[in-house]
């Protein structure tokens, strides 16, 4: 999902510097909702992953 989410951001700063408007935007938001959707999955995986015991 991160890496999504920098693809994204990558295609959004090549169409700005293209003069593509729109879509640098829209790819922007979209990179944007992805890294807050990752953050909130990382912080979930912290708090609930797998935990190992000593037996």
């Amino acid at each position: 999902m991160l890496r999504l989410s920098i693809t994204l951001l990558i295609i959004a700063i090549i169409a700005a510097v293209l003069g593509f408007g729109g879509i640098a935007g829209a790819a922007a938001g979209f990179a944007e909702i992805a890294f807050y959707i990752f953050l909130v999955l990382f912080i979930i995986s912290l708090l609930f992953g797998r935990r190992r015991t000593a037996v």
